[in-house]
């Protein structure tokens, strides 16, 4: 489809969305009058920056079902994030928006290459959490055979990966390396199994990890976006062609990129605050839904022949980016450096404290087996922290990732390096993080 009969479908729904959520959620009725906008001021695309947006908490102040635009007896399916930091935000799905989401991740899915003759093994966890019944649902309609393993059990997926030729796998970034370790001290040579493309998501990532991954995999490492407010995964992935950027199924959900301190809507190729406008969802319809997540957008048509626009790796969030002495710093920058470094490992978490008025940071990094025990002959024990840190290969290591980090990022930290799976392993959602301040701050 070109852009221009994109765009006009996608006017042709937005007006056909804010008269739906106006007639039906009391929420958006009382948003829209506050701002002063009624419906039919609404005609087409070019009116969209005049609506308010919509953020989290007003999912989590609506609580569980005040976003609903239908009746609960239309609702067939009941989605909800886990509620870490407060009340759980909650998603229904209708009939329409369960074929909908089988739809968008069927083209994802078809994007990477996924085909009716492969098994696609879905390691993303099921339950509440969207990522293991949305992959699950799109590979079923492709036609694949799927393997619904979920998280955990890694040596049983190891097992079934080869004993039934799981040729595409879906699972967080940080899951695969934990496989992956998991195989090296089983023996296992992972390159031998048919796995050919892995879908990975649910957590930032940066281009190192995915050499990491291909390397070790044998396989071509490809991202995929999404969040539950929106529909769950299949928002945007990247092709196998390309992996260039991440085709956004526009026709169903309408992006922006907005400046996170302002609210203005940028131009193409500018990074920002990624916005969604559910186009077609019936269930809990979105109208300019902030995401929390830092990207830009290129809609330039890709080699792979798809005219979407493209959203790059999501760069971080607005909401784990952190301030280190007055500069913002995000995970994935730290661990893009990391992973240009000799003999350290993708296995990492940045701990955050205050020593006085000054902001610290600590990256720990797990060194190489082989670095491991190659340092390891000279000191007695691991225990002799001081000798082993003070071995001259991990004292030029360090000074290259700590000179690395200063270039690149512009705030002098501490490295710590740690021996081999010292680092908690995750078999969901890894964290890299570990924020001391606000106690302190509470404790002085």
């Amino acid at each position: 489809m070109s852009r221009s009969e994109l765009r006009r479908l996608q006017g042709e729904r937005l007006v056909t969305l804010v008269n739906r959520v106006y007639s039906r959620v009391p929420f958006y009725r009382d948003l829209f009058d506050t701002a002063g906008v009624k419906p039919e001021q609404v005609r087409g695309l070019g009116d969209l920056v005049g609506l308010p947006m919509t953020r989290k908490r007003d999912l989590r102040d609506s609580y569980p079902f005040g976003l609903f635009a239908v009746p609960l007896k239309e609702i067939v399916r009941i989605h909800a994030s886990s509620g870490t930091t407060g009340k759980p935000t909650t998603v229904g799905y209708t009939r329409n928006d369960i074929n909908m989401w089988a739809e968008v991740m069927a083209r994802v899915l078809a994007g990477v290459g996924t085909t009716d003759e492969d098994v696609v093994h879905v390691a993303y966890g099921y339950g509440l959490f969207t990522g293991g019944l949305g992959a699950h649902y799109g590979a079923e309609l492709l036609g694949a055979s799927v393997l619904p393993i979920s998280g955990s059990n890694t040596q049983r997926q190891l097992m079934l990966m080869k004993d039934f030729g799981s040729s595409v796998i879906c699972c967080t970034p940080s899951f695969m390396l934990y496989l992956w370790d998991v195989s090296q001290e089983l023996g296992m040579d992972v390159t031998s199994l048919p796995l050919r493309v892995g879908v990975f998501g649910a957590e930032p990532w940066s281009e190192g990890m995915r050499r990491d991954l291909e390397q070790k995999w044998n396989i071509k490492a490809c991202d995929i976006y999404g969040l539950s407010e929106i529909v769950g995964p299949g928002v945007s992935c990247e092709c196998v062609d390309a992996q260039s950027g991440l085709h956004i199924n526009e026709d169903h959900f309408f992006p922006e990129i907005i400046d996170p301190d302002t609210g203005k809507v940028l131009d193409y190729g500018e990074q920002g605050e990624l916005v969604i406008t559910t186009l077609t969802k019936e269930g809990i319809p979105l109208i300019r839904y902030r995401t929390g997540d830092i990207t830009r957008l290129n809609p330039e048509p890709c080699i792979c022949g798809r005219t979407l626009v493209r959203m790059d790796r999501v760069y971080g969030r607005t909401d784990d980016m952190l301030i280190i002495r007055g500069v913002n710093v995000f995970p994935s920058q730290v661990e893009s450096v990391l992973l240009m470094a000799p003999n350290v490992e993708p296995h990492y978490r940045l701990v955050v404290s205050r020593k006085g008025a000054m902001d610290m940071m600590d990256v720990q990094v797990e060194i190489s087996p082989d670095l491991y025990r190659n340092v390891s002959e000279a000191v007695l024990s691991l225990d002799e922290i001081s000798v082993f840190t003070e071995h001259d290969i991990l004292i030029d290591l360090k000074k290259r990732i700590k000179k690395n980090i200063k270039d690149i990022i512009g705030i002098s930290v501490e490295v710590s390096f740690k021996e081999p799976g010292s680092i908690e392993r995750s078999e969901g959602k890894a964290q890299r993080v570990i924020d001391m301040r606000k106690g302190q701050a509470a404790d002085a």
